[in-house]
C-alpha cells in the first residue's frame, strides 16, 4: 500500500524528496504572505501595521493549536517507525477532534474580547481599527486552522509532503483571489479592505480543510473509525502532550517576547512598525531553506528514533545541518544585497526603507544563528526531547533577550536596530545551547515507543495510490 511504502523506517525515506514539497509549500506560503501584504500596503501603511499586529496573535493562536499538532504528529512518526499502523489511526483521529475542542475555545475567546486584546497594544486610530476589523474575523474563524493544523502534520509525517504542498497551493491562490475581488471589489463584490482580506483568509482555509481531511483517509494505512475521534485514552492524550505542550509553551515564549519587541516598536512610530513589517516579511524568505530541512529532517529522526537507529539520526542531524546553514547563507546574500529594492516593492515612504534595511542588514547574524535551532530543535523534539529547548527558551529569550531588547532600544537609543540585535542574540545563545545537546546524545533516553518486530495487523481500507 502507498502509505505503508511511505512508512517504512526511517532510513528509507530520503531527505531531498521529503524536503523539496515542504520547502515549496513554505515559499508559496510566504510568498503569498508577501503578496497580502503588497495588497494591504496599496491601502496604506496603517492597515499593514495594523493587519501585522493582529497577525502576531493569530501567530499565538497557531502556536496554542500545534500543542496537539505537532505533539501527535511526534508521536505518530515515532508510531510509524515501530510499524504500529492501527495505533497510527487512533491517534490521529484524537489530534483532530483535540485541537477543534482547543480551536472553538480560542475561536469564542478573539470575538468576545478582539477590543480589548488590540487596546492593550498602544495602538490608535486607524491602525487600532484595521487590527481589530482583522482580528475579530480570522480570530473567530481560527478552530479551521486548528484543524487544517493536525491534518497537515499527519499527513507530512506519512511522507506525503507532496500532497501537503499541492492543497496549500490551492489554499493559498483561493486567499489572494479572495484578497483581489474583496480588497479592491472586483467581480462585482464590495470593495472591504481590510475586511476583505480576513474573510479571503477564512474562507481559503474552510475550503482547505475539506480537501486535507479527504488526503488524511487516502494516506492512512487503516481507515479512522468514527470512535476513534471521542477514545481520548489516557496514553495516547498523555504522549501528545508530553510533547506538545512543552514544543508549544517554547513557541509561545518566543512569540510572547516578540509582542514585546513589537511593543517597544510601538513607540518608535508608525514609520517604525511598517518597517519592521515589511522586514519581517523579507526575513521569511532567509531561513526557508533550514525550516523545510528542519521538518523533513524531523520526520526521519522520528522514524529511525521509533525503529531504534538512533546512531543514523544522530549522524543525519548534522549533515541536515550543514545543507540548511549553507543555503540560509546564500538567501541571507541575495536579500542583503536587494534589500532597498524589495523594500521599495512595499513603500515609497523613504524613511520606512532606511530602517528597514538597517535591520536587513543585520540578516547575516540573526539568520545564521536561528538555522541551528531551527534543525536541532525540531530533531530533539522529534526524538521526544521536547523540554530542554524550553528550558533554554525561557533563559535566552526571557531572561536575556528581551532586557537586552530595553537597554538596545531605550537606553544606547539603536531604536529598531536594537531589537533585531537582542533576536540575534538570543538565537546565537539557543542555537549553541541545542548544538551541544544534540551532541551529548541525551536525548535518546526519551524515545516515546519501543520497536516492534511485526506490523500490527488490520483489514486494510485505503488504496494503493492517492
Amino acid at each position: 500500500m502507498a502509505a505503508k511504502a511511505a512508512a517504512g523506517t526511517g532510513n528509507r525515506l530520503n531527505l531531498f524528496q521529503l524536503t523539496w514539497p515542504i520547502f515549496l509549500e513554505l515559499f508559496l506560503f510566504t510568498l503569498m504572505g508577501l503578496v497580502d501584504t503588497f495588497m494591504l500596503s496599496s491601502l496604506s501603511d496603517e492597515a499593514v501595521s495594523g493587519v501585522g499586529a493582529a497577525n502576531q496573535y493569530i501567530q499565538i493562536a497557531i502556536l496554542v493549536l500545534e500543542v496537539v499538532g505537532n505533539g501527535a504528529a511526534i508521536v505518530v512518526s515515532q508510531y510509524l517507525g515501530s510499524r504500529r499502523y492501527v495505533e497510527v489511526s487512533r491517534i490521529s483521529a484524537i489530534a483532530v477532534s483535540l485541537n477543534l475542542l482547543v480551536g472553538l475555545v480560542l475561536s469564542g475567546v478573539f470575538i468576545a474580547f478582539t477590543g480589548r486584546i488590540m487596546s492593550a497594544m498602544n495602538l490608535s486610530g486607524e491602525v487600532l481599527a484595521h487590527a481589530e476589523a482583522y482580528l475579530v474575523i480570522v480570530g473567530g474563524a481560527i478552530f479551521l486552522q486548528a484543524v487544517i493544523n493536525s491534518l497537515s502534520a499527519i499527513i507530512r509525517v506519512h511522507g506525503f509532503t507532496k500532497q501537503t504542498m499541492f492543497v496549500s497551493l490551492g489554499m493559498n491562490i483561493l486567499h489572494i483571489a479572495g484578497n483581489y475581488a474583496l480588497i479592491f471589489g472586483k467581480f462585482g463584490l464590495p470593495e472591504l479592505g481590510v475586511k476583505g482580506a480576513a474573510i479571503s483568509s477564512a474562507a481559503s482555509r474552510l475550503v482547505a480543510l475539506f480537501v486535507f481531511l479527504w488526503v488524511l483517509y487516502r494516506v492512512l494505512d487503516y481507515r479512522i473509525e468514527f470512535r476513534y475521534y471521542f477514545d481520548w485514552t489516557k496514553e495516547y492524550v498523555g504522549k501528545i502532550l508530553h510533547i506538545g505542550l512543552p514544543s508549544a509553551f517554547e513557541q509561545i515564549l518566543y512569540q510572547g517576547c516578540q509582542l514585546v519587541f513589537l511593543y517597544y516598536v510601538t513607540y518608535l512610530g508608525t514609520e517604525a512598525l511598517a518597517a519592521r513589517q515589511y522586514a519581517v516579511n523579507i526575513s521569511m524568505f532567509s531561513y526557508l531553506f533550514a525550516l523545510a530541512i528542519g521538518l523533513g529532517t524531523s520526520i526521519i529522526t522520528g522514524r529511525l528514533v521509533g525503529s531504534g537507529e538512533k546512531d543514523i539520526a544522530y549522524h543525519s542531524l548534522w549533515k541536515s545541518l550543514k545543507w540548511a546553514f549553507a543555503f540560509t547563507l546564500v538567501m541571507v546574500a541575495a536579500v542583503t544585497l536587494c534589500r532597498y529594492q524589495l523594500l521599495g516593492l512595499f513603500t515609497d515612504n523613504e524613511e520606512v526603507i532606511r530602517l528597514g534595511a538597517s535591520v536587513l542588514l543585520l540578516s547575516v547574524l540573526l539568520e545564521t544563528g536561528r538555522t541551528f535551532n531551527i534543525v536541532i530543535i525540531n530533531s530533539l523534539r522529534a526524538s521526544g526531547d521536547a523540554k530542554f529547548p524550553v528550558l533554554m527558551a525561557s533563559i535566552s529569550m526571557v531572561l536575556m533577550s528581551v532586557p537586552l531588547g530595553y537597554y538596545l532600544v531605550f537606553v544606547l537609543d539603536l531604536g529598531i536596530v536594537g531589537v533585531w540585535l537582542a533576536i540575534a542574540a538570543d538565537e546565537w545563545t539557543r542555537g549553541i545551547a541545542m548544538a551541544l545537546r544534540w551532541k551529548s546524545r541525551a536525548w535518546e533516553k526519551h524515545a516515546l515507543v519501543q520497536p516492534q518486530e511485526e506490523p500490527q495487523e488490520s483489514a486494510p481500507t485505503v488504496p494503493d495510490t492517492i
